[in-house]
């Protein structure tokens, strides 16, 4: 029974096409079309204040170098939130509960950090290995720290996002199992299961577009270390 709580998150196919395939491509559907019309029409313009507010949340930490990266991390944010919620609905899979598709989003966008801060400033970029004022004694240990924090920064952005929706997907497949069970046993039991699986859905909902805010952030946080 344990290995099927885990299937759900197996990349299956359909008609021999991988859903991985089609949960990938999904997001390009809520990306904003061009109109030649003067006016936009009520879901371009929805999608745009979105969008403008995200990214002017998303920036403020940031100076203005950093603002070159304003529409890569407004789509990331599109694509993650759409992933996410995308998981959230029946017969459907989610490939952000893959450690393998998060890697390779975290990955190579903090090594484009890092190579941006060893390029513009390279002493800065290495003085966050050694705080300063650091007693002779500590200096080799204090680097090799440092140096180990740094390389976790991308499994730890990996395995946040996959670790919460992971966590999420089999409380609810495990309360909805128990409420199946308990209907016929025990109806009163079955309907406050019923609730409180109702409520979790909420909260995942929730946590969906949180961790896909909380993956960018951080991104943003590690671009303005460096720049």
């Amino acid at each position: 029974l344990s290995v099927s709580f885990f299937d759900q998150f197996m990349s299956t196919t359909y008609l021999g096409i991988p859903l991985i395939a089609l949960a990938l491509i999904f997001p390009t559907i809520l990306y904003p079309t061009l109109t030649t019309r003067w006016l936009n029409n009520r879901l371009l313009t929805l999608q745009s204040a979105f969008i403008n507010r995200f990214t002017h949340q998303l920036l403020l930490p940031l100076n203005v170098n950093g603002h070159k990266w304003a529409a890569l991390l407004a789509s990331l944010m599109l694509f993650l939130i759409s992933l996410n919620m995308l998981g959230l609905l029946p017969y459907t899979f989610t490939p952000t509960a893959q450690l393998s598709l998060n890697l390779g989003f975290a990955v190579p966008l903090w090594l484009a950090t890092v190579i941006i801060g060893m390029r513009n400033q390279p002493n800065h970029a290495l003085g966050h290995l050694l705080p300063e004022g650091t007693p002779n004694l500590l200096i080799p240990m204090l680097i090799i720290i440092e140096t180990i924090s740094l390389f976790i920064r991308p499994l730890a952005l990996g395995v946040r996002l996959t670790a919460n929706l992971t966590a999420g997907h089999l409380l609810i497949q495990l309360i909805s199992t128990a409420a199946f069970v308990l209907l016929p046993l025990m109806p009163a039991v079955a309907i406050l299961t019923t609730t409180v699986l109702v409520l979790l859905t909420l909260l995942e909902v929730a946590v969906a577009m949180i961790q896909a805010y909380v993956f960018v952030l951080l991104l943003t946080l590690y671009l303005q270390e460096n720049i």
